[in-house]
């Protein structure tokens, strides 16, 4: 399997696209650029099963209902943020767009619990890993030694708290209890800028210490 990284939408949010030999793709957080989105996956021919969600603010769900629409792949997202897709409020968008607010179709797959996720010959380990946003979910591949993990964990830096239903301390718990406890090696596919390993986070990453 192979994993590549697309900065989208206003924010350069990082999807991931997630591919085996087969070229069937999971598809994590598209963004936006949904036109441009589809474009790339058409002209390699990936046939999406899945578009998995780390969670619903709207830099990270700005181009799921074009990649839905034209793949029909169901969409994943946390049941304590089913109701952000629909809620330009509740996703921010309507705060950092104005009147631009994003407004996504219901997901088709509720997540409600952590367990193992098999799509095709793709299976992940989901983490609720809540504290940036109350729904936050990070999806571990131990096969392939990566971890997607939305605006959870990144590059000598964490998720910011201060959106709705963000909470400092609970996104260092789940930092330490969910994501820290993965081998050293893990990649980390981080939501914003470059993926980083759970090594380098442990052993300088600034906001860790302490806790």
């Amino acid at each position: 399997m192979k994993w590549t990284q697309l900065p989208l939408g206003p924010l350069q949010t990082n999807a991931y696209i997630f591919e085996n030999a087969d070229k069937e793709a999971i598809i994590f957080d598209p963004g936006g650029n949904g036109r441009e989105l589809v474009s790339w996956l058409q002209d390699r021919s990936l046939k999406p099963l899945a578009i998995l969600l780390t969670h619903a603010h709207f830099d990270h769900i700005g181009a799921v209902d074009e990649v839905r629409d034209a793949f029909s792949c169901p969409v994943y997202i946390h049941e304590k943020e089913q109701y952000w897709l629909t809620d330009p409020v509740q996703n921010g968008s309507q705060r950092f767009l104005g009147n631009e607010g994003i407004i996504v179709k219901k997901a088709d797959k509720i997540i409600k619990n952590e367990y193992t996720l098999t799509i095709g010959s793709f299976r992940f380990e989901m983490f609720e890993t809540p504290g940036h946003s109350p729904g936050s979910i990070s999806y571990y591949c131990k096969e392939e030694n990566i971890v997607f993990s939305g605006d959870v964990l990144f590059e000598q830096s964490i998720g910011r708290t201060d959106l709705a239903g963000g909470n400092e301390q609970q996104l260092l718990s789940s930092i330490h209890r969910k994501l820290l406890e993965l081998p050293e090696e893990t990649v980390v596919a981080c939501g914003h800028g470059r993926p980083t390993t759970i090594g380098k986070e442990m052993d300088s990453n600034p906001f860790l210490s302490g806790f």
